[in-house]
């Protein structure tokens, strides 16, 4: 209800395991023992935690809520452990973010899967589906379809004939696949639409004429597709998204684009068709990408940004159209500069400044 207090891993949505040994914890998080052993019920934040849950810190802005804090153990870097109040016991580790994502994954452990078929899917002629997959109510899978080791599809997903799902998968509620090969451990949120049309059409005097589109999505290993994604199928090649890729909700991405290995696309993106984007490339919120342009590896593009050209291997961009970091804020000084002495000239001579 509104107005109640935060609760981290609210025991109607996630399930639990625990109490959990401090030692234990620790252990996850990498790091060894501390001196003292105690039982820990859960996590939460810095600002709610108790004696008996654990917290973390990796953001120095925080501490106020440190030495405040009343939690059981924080996570914490070595040079911040000095900081930790008495009663709470520091667990020292180089990286707080990423032991703090196995702490609370042990705490919070994925459902466990449900092998079986619900018996309202509807599953096609000669579809393979290996028995410890878990099929939920409502799902379709197509002719021919093969779903692999230990996969989750959600209610209502629909698997088009033919699709492939390696082992591991985890298609959310609602989601449709089609032309599409996944690898391994690959998750597709909700109401994600992956391989259909791209949009390709030719101009004649008649109006629109559609082009087939005979291309597949090809998805790698340990990809991550956000909620409500559009990943178009190529038109004669394959759309790819490489191994480690993450896709924020509300991507789009068009045909023929190839997505190299561990690159990070933030919410709203639009990618056109045809655009080669290398590995651990970082793309912002709401940046549009013209088609058939060539990113280079580790690129950082900003958010909003306005992509016409090819950017280099390492640049960063920003602005519409984007270009070089560094020019775009030299430009935005020089504006303001410019701004202030129309301003102050018109107090001069009576004159509105706009």
């Amino acid at each position: 209800m509104p107005g109640q207090a935060a609760i981290a891993g609210d025991p109607r949505f996630y399930a639990a395991s625990g109490p959990l040994r401090l030692s234990a914890v620790a252990a996850v998080a990498g790091t060894a023992p501390p001196a003292e052993e105690r039982l820990l019920h859960g996590v939460a934040p810095l600002q709610t935690a108790g004696p008996g849950e654990v917290s973390f810190l990796d953001n120095p802005r925080y501490l106020s809520a440190l030495e405040a804090t009343r939690a059981g153990a924080v996570v914490i870097r070595p040079e911040l452990s000095a900081r930790v109040p008495a009663g709470t016991v520091a667990i020292s580790v180089a990286e707080p973010y990423q032991a703090w994502a196995r702490v609370a994954a042990l705490f919070h452990p994925a459902p466990p899967l449900r092998p079986g078929i619900h018996r309202t899917a509807v599953i096609g002629e000669d579809a393979q589906i290996d028995p410890s997959a878990e099929i939920g109510p409502l799902v379709v899978v197509g002719a021919r379809a093969e779903i692999g080791p230990r996969c989750r599809i959600g209610p209502g997903a629909v698997i088009g004939p033919g699709v492939v799902l390696e082992e591991e998968c985890r298609i959310g509620a609602h989601a449709s696949l089609s032309h599409a090969l996944l690898g391994q451990r690959v998750t597709i949120h909700p109401g994600a639409r992956i391989g259909q049309d791209g949009f390709g059409f030719a101009v004649t005097e008649e109006g629109f004429l559609s082009v087939p589109q005979l291309g597949r999505v090809v998805i790698e290993h340990d990809v991550e597709i956000g909620a409500n994604c559009a990943i178009d199928r190529g038109s004669v090649q394959d759309t790819l998204i490489g191994a480690g890729t993450r896709l924020d909700n509300l991507v789009q991405i068009g045909h023929n684009v190839r997505v190299g290995r561990l690159c990070v696309i933030v919410s709203q993106v639009g990618v056109s068709g045809s655009t080669v984007i290398e590995d651990f490339v970082m793309i912002g919120g709401q940046a549009g990408l013209l088609g058939h342009l060539h990113i280079g590896r580790k690129a950082r593009i900003g958010a909003q940004a306005g992509v016409r050209g090819d950017v280099p291997s390492g640049a960063e961009v920003v602005g519409s159209p984007a270009e070089p970091k560094h020019l775009f804020f030299r430009q935005v000084a020089l504006l303001r500069r410019l701004a202030s002495g129309k301003q102050a000239g018109a107090g001069l001579t009576g004159k509105k400044a706009w």
